[in-house]
């Protein structure tokens, strides 16, 4: 197959002069105007980044060619979005936006949870003190971002998330919990997934060894198969389903929000299902020129496509966000990680750039000396928040935001020195400033729905399908077959690996 020919505005993008940050801001007064955009409790700001008038017109008439806002119509009413796999994507819907039997559909199985929450909080299962969350991929990450930056003092259990089948990240989670007062919830779609299963029989053979007397009963699945979690053992009350439409990376909105729902609170729960309706509205209804993941994918698409960029580096200025990059690895890589288009033909340039990042001041004491002066340019997004979570002197917050603030500026001025190149800034680096009104339920669902919509619509402009993830089947099937057959037909390197670790 031969590679499609660029979009006429693609091209007509690419063609356009690049300037250098300072000059654009000397030329454009009213800079902030156009490329800050307030939503909710978020602020965004991409003056620092390169775009333009004429960027921005390019990339709306690249986005009315890719047909941006029928693709848009087409995933709030539940069609089948996801064509490789014939089915809708529905995670907006478990916010109460979309397609009206959809929605209904996910607020009786929020009820369901609801209720089954009610019971755990009257003791219907016993005392429980612990809750050991076990899934992988969507299943564990969303949860384990949500309790952990929402969680400190509010938490009304232990939580433990536990997604690795190394059998060290299992033991060192229950290491310090009671199996007589631990609840555990096995999160997997179709409850088949091997690294979740097993580490999911080996909690019940910690309670059988603990001399727990119905280790099952303290079971909750949650998945998209509940045949399969009756068969594994699971009693149908402690079954919360979700739809089969609701994929992994976007689940934690479900029933896969269970250990956030039942530790932080019901309430909680419902304020982050909120600002992420609220940011489902805005994305929905907000004309393109004022659409923040709109926007935030045209920033995207100059640096990968035009730019050449491939990697690009998200920092929390909040230790409550440390979890966040992560969490939007999978996110954006699984979903925009493709090389052919929704119609199976090659695509016509980068898709996905490599999401990496870190936590606050401890990355400029680790990579910021690559992003400064390294030749790679990355462009870089900041994310903090106004308020602080803790109670300590404010000078620690204050000093955590100037940092943030001034990291921005530097990466944008620059510092020339021609007396000793080594000490010489080029500038002209680009990024983004995400600014939080502080880190509540409300914000962090407004946040992560952003990102999701901004990854949809980056794969809107490339004509890509960001709901499969073929990609991450092979390796699996294999590490199957050597389970089942054992090391056959593999190349000499994987054989020697095989037999001097495995003794097969």
């Amino acid at each position: 197959m031969t590679s499609p020919a660029q979009p006429d505005s693609l091209a007509a993008i690419a063609a356009l002069p690049q300037a250098d940050l300072k000059s654009i801001f000397t030329a454009d007064p009213d800079r902030l105007s156009k490329l800050v955009l307030t939503q909710g409790p978020i602020r965004f700001d991409w003056s620092k980044t390169h775009m333009t008038d004429d960027l921005l017109a390019g990339f709306l008439a690249l986005a009315e060619e890719r047909g941006f806002a029928a693709r848009r119509d087409a995933l709030f009413a539940s069609e089948p979005v996801n064509n490789t796999e014939g089915r809708a994507a529905e995670h907006p819907a478990e916010r109460g936006e979309g397609n009206p039997d959809s929605v209904a559909r996910a607020k009786a199985l929020h009820a369901r949870m609801r209720a089954l929450i009610d019971a755990i909080e009257a003791e219907a299962l016993g005392p429980i003190r612990h809750i050991l969350h076990i899934g992988i991929g969507g299943s564990a990450l969303g949860p384990d971002l949500i309790v952990d930056a929402l969680g400190g003092d509010n938490l009304r259990y232990d939580v433990a998330i536990v997604s690795n089948v190394d059998g060290t990240a299992l033991e060192r989670a229950i290491r310090d919990f009671d199996p007589h007062a631990t609840l555990i919830a096995v999160a997997s779609k179709t409850f088949t997934t091997t690294e979740t299963m097993l580490n999911a029989a080996s909690a019940i053979n910690w309670m059988v060894e603990a001399g727990v007397e119905d280790p099952y009963g303290k079971v909750i699945a949650l998945t998209a198969s509940p045949d399969k979690a009756i068969a594994w053992g699971v009693d149908e009350t402690r079954i919360l389903p979700f739809a089969e439409s609701v994929g992994g990376r976007y689940s934690l909105w479900s029933s896969i929000g269970f250990p956030a729902a039942l530790a932080l609170g019901w309430d909680a729960f419902e304020s982050l299902l909120e600002g992420a309706a609220a940011m489902d509205r805005h994305f929905r209804l907000s004309d393109p020129k004022e659409n923040a993941p709109l926007i935030a994918a045209f920033v995207d698409q100059y640096y990968t496509r035009i730019a050449g960029c491939e990697t690009r580096a998200l920092f929390a200025y909040d230790e409550r966000l440390k979890l966040l990059p992560s969490y939007l690895q999978q996110l954006e890589m699984e979903s925009n990680g493709k090389s052919v288009t929704r119609d199976g033909e090659p695509v016509d340039g980068p898709t996905a750039p490599i999401t990496w990042g870190g936590v606050g001041t401890d990355a400029q004491h680790a990579v910021f000396q690559l992003l400064h002066q390294g030749t790679v340019l990355t462009p870089v997004e900041f994310i903090a928040s106004i308020e602080p979570g803790h109670t300590l002197d404010p000078a620690h917050h204050r000093a955590l935001l100037v940092n943030c603030f001034a990291q921005g500026a530097a990466l944008l001025r620059g510092k020339e020195n021609p007396s000793d190149p080594a000490r010489a800034y080029p500038g002209n680096r680009p990024s983004t400033t995400i600014l939080l009104d502080d880190v509540t339920p409300e914000a962090l669902g407004a946040l992560i729905a952003f990102y999701e919509h901004r990854t949809f619509a980056n794969a809107v402009l490339l004509g890509i399908n960001p709901f499969d993830q073929f990609g991450v089947e092979l390796g699996k099937e294999i590490a199957k077959s050597i389970e089942a057959e054992g090391p056959k037909g593999f190349d000499p390197s994987t054989m020697a690996l095989i037999g001097l670790a495995l003794g097969e």
